[in-house]
């Protein structure tokens, strides 16, 4: 029986369901192993958790401009090692229940869907406290300097890009392998449209619109359905609000034109149905959210980016044609209805979002990942 060991970390919603992806992925490939998926920040104490979780999501809603400088910055070799080894000293200080899971337990593999738990792992393989092999999954189109973490024994990015720009910094191109994002392996074998349609009573006489308020429901999420309401064209709008209650309340008491109908759900653990039935979604173009689209064959329409990585998630879908970006709330509902008046573009977009989705990438993350221990 291996032992199995897979770490994320709470900083937005993304790096955690990839890690549930790899998790139920690895269950399915390897029932008789042991699969434990722990989030690193429940392992410290409030002050570190809120300054690197909770403050991430404050930059998200207050000031996303400043989130993209940093991102920008640390992306840039650093003239002065000094600063990252204070930060590295800071997070080293704040794991020792980390180092304690890693230590006491005779794991096999890990895999990490955050760049914080390789890091920690990659300096504690430096002075050899720890000896297994340890893996990087990327949970983004484009990859970033904080990836990097030597030694690590592989490492997994959803694009090509991705994984040249990784070499550039350093990492040896046998250590790359280009599987795309997990994502949940009901993404691999979705129901029927016609099932998904009749499951959640959706008419399917009409474009049926997606919309996504994110994984913790931030953003200006009223206003975009509101962009969307004053579409002419009859469509069916379901909006997702996930955990969100005040968030559907507020929705539900925004008129819904008698032209369309509407749909709004609370937490939902069946989104790949909901996308499947979809034409489009409409979305911030996370790393998850957009694989997830792509493994449907659901086009989207781009809201949002947070500067940083999702602007450069935005590039890539907009680059391969699978999706459309709507720069000011003023003009999505023009945008989105001269996608909807061209249902060969629309059709064509479709297409190029099946043929780059990555539906099985959960279970190629694994099965490579596994090699390493012979599995």
């Amino acid at each position: 029986m291996k032992r199995i060991l897979i770490l994320s970390a709470s900083v937005g919603a993304g790096h955690l369901r990839a890690a549930q992806a790899v998790e139920l992925a690895a269950r399915q490939l390897f029932p008789d192993d042991l699969v434990q998926n722990v989030d690193v920040l429940a392992l410290t104490n409030a002050a570190f958790r809120r300054l690197y979780g909770k403050a991430y999501l404050d930059l998200v809603n207050m000031v996303p401009h400043v989130l993209g400088y940093f991102y920008d910055l640390m992306d840039k070799p650093s003239k002065s090692r000094t600063g990252d080894k204070l930060l590295g000293l800071l997070k080293q200080a704040n794991f020792t229940d980390l180092h304690k899971l890693l230590t006491d337990e005779p794991w096999d593999l890990v895999i990490n869907t955050h760049f914080l738990p390789a890091e920690v792992i990659a300096e504690m393989k430096k002075t050899r406290k720890v000896g297994f092999p340890h893996v990087t999954v990327t949970t983004d189109f484009e990859t970033h300097r904080l990836w990097v973490n030597s030694p690590c024994d592989r490492y997994f990015t959803a694009t090509v890009e991705g994984a040249l720009y990784l070499q550039s910094l350093g990492v040896p191109a046998d250590l790359t392998r280009v599987t795309g994002i997990p994502v949940h392996p009901a993404f691999a074998n979705p129901p029927a449209r016609k099932i998904c349609l009749k499951k959640h009573k959706l008419g399917g006489d009409r474009p049926i619109i997606l919309q996504l308020s994110g994984g913790f429901g931030v953003g200006p999420i009223e206003k975009v359905h509101r962009a969307l309401l004053d579409l002419p064209t009859p469509i069916e709008l379901v909006v997702v609000c996930g955990k969100n209650d005040a968030v559907a309340n507020q929705l539900k008491a925004v008129d819904c034109p008698r032209r369309h109908k509407r749909h709004i759900v609370g937490f939902t653990d069946v989104i790949h149905e909901l996308m499947n039935a979809a034409d489009l979604v409409v979305s911030k173009p996370g790393g998850l959210t957009s694989s997830e689209s792509l493994a449907t064959g659901t086009p989207m329409v781009i809201i949002n980016p947070i500067p940083g990585q999702e602007s450069r998630n935005s590039d890539y879908l907009l680059e391969t044609g699978a999706a459309i970006k709507a720069n000011n709330l003023a003009t999505l509902a023009y945008k989105v209805q001269a996608l909807l008046e061209s249902p060969t573009r629309l059709n064509r977009m479709k297409e190029i979002a099946r043929q780059i989705g990555r539906p099985n990438a959960a279970f190629d993350v694994v099965r490579q990942a596994m090699e390493l221990v012979g599995g």
